[in-house]
């Protein structure tokens, strides 16, 4: 029954939950905030989802039934908003689709971390961080939705370090990868309006590395700045590298994005030249790794040739985040995952003001 599952706790004392949390194997070494029912219920409150027990997702390696119930709690944990609670929803039904491949996300002893990205309205409404400073601390939107998501494939998921997270040295991705889309100062508008979705709020997760930095402070030439991010790319070391089928999430400032869009050139022109621009010789590539996840058509160029770090240009995405000071970043996938962007659904009549 539900009820064999409650733990009581006589008050609301921080340091009593982290120490009940850490004698069961929960939590992510962080203080917590009591998941008392009132707080559990408010951040219900914030549900696009009626069926409260019912599952919404069913997330590997221990195939955990995700509820919104159950989600709630977890939020309330990392000291989420109801506000953000729809985020957190379609983030949970974006980790379950089959193409993601989260069991293999979570089981595999690389760093990967999902990174949630949010898109439109409901960034602006519940104050996630789009501009100067996006992937850092300081924002309680960012913060605490990346951290719920990552106590969700703790406590519901299993990925918990050793039994179902193997990731050989972690990485701080893992506390919390949270980060809004920047379409007021996109000369190309909404990342995911350009996937098809048409809905006015959505979510992307894509399992990658945390960001690699690529700075140009000198250009407003596309061709100059870009080169940069192709040198990033072509890193021997990131888990694409023997993997053709990878994804690239390029993340330009706004400075990068609009001097590329002011030479003319669109966000698929970008990805374009980032896929003919990254490229390696095929034997170093031959020589630096025995086992290769190539497309057939790599498998037969000849030594002296050069290769893209990708098979395909859509594999490249590209949208913008961040403030002044032209300062962008690659983010590799895992390599055997591919990013989902889905809708946010809403409540009706719900008030998202601060």
């Amino acid at each position: 029954s539900r009820a064999a599952h409650l733990l009581e706790l006589s008050d609301d004392d921080p340091e009593k939950l982290l120490e009940l949390y850490a004698d069961h194997g929960w939590g992510d070494g962080l203080p917590l905030i009591a998941p008392t029912p009132d707080r559990v219920e408010a951040m219900l409150a914030g549900s696009p989802v009626a069926a409260l027990d019912e599952p919404i997702a069913t997330l590997p390696p221990r195939s955990g039934l995700a509820t919104p119930r159950i989600v709630a709690v977890n939020a309330v944990l990392a000291g989420c908003l109801p506000r953000q609670f729809p985020v957190l929803v379609a983030a949970v039904r974006a980790l379950a689709a089959p193409q993601l491949n989260l069991r293999g996300v979570n089981a595999t002893t690389h760093s990967v971390a999902p990174m949630l990205i949010v898109h439109g309205d409901i960034a602006r409404e519940a104050n996630y961080n789009a501009g100067l400073g996006a992937f850092g601390p300081g924002n309680r939107a960012n913060a605490t939705t990346g951290r719920a998501l990552r106590l969700i494939l703790m406590h519901i998921a299993g990925a918990v370090p050793g039994p179902g997270d193997v990731s050989t040295q972690g990485g701080p991705a893992k506390y919390s990868y949270c980060v809004a889309e920047n379409i007021d100062e996109s000369p190309w508008g909404s990342y995911a309006a350009d996937t098809g979705i048409t809905a006015p709020s959505a979510v992307t997760i894509h399992c990658g590395e945390a960001p690699h930095n690529v700075h140009d402070m000198e250009s407003n030439d596309p061709a100059r700045i870009l080169d940069k991010v192709a040198s990033a790319m072509c890193s021997w070391g990131q888990n694409n590298a023997p993997i053709s089928q990878g994804e690239y999430f390029v993340a330009l400032c706004p400075e990068h994005a609009m001097a590329c869009a002011g030479a003319g050139w669109s966000r698929g022109d970008v990805a374009s030249y980032l896929f003919n621009r990254a490229r390696v010789r095929v034997g170093d590539a031959r020589r630096a790794f025995e086992l290769r996840a190539w497309a057939p058509w790599l498998q037969r160029l000849d030594d002296d040739d050069t290769m893209p770090m990708t098979e395909h240009p859509d594999n490249i995405k590209v949208l913008v985040v961040g403030g002044p000071g032209k300062h962008s970043s690659v983010i590799p996938s895992w390599g055997m995952t591919k990013s989902v962007t889905i809708p946010v659904e809403r409540t009706s009549g719900e008030d998202l003001r601060p």
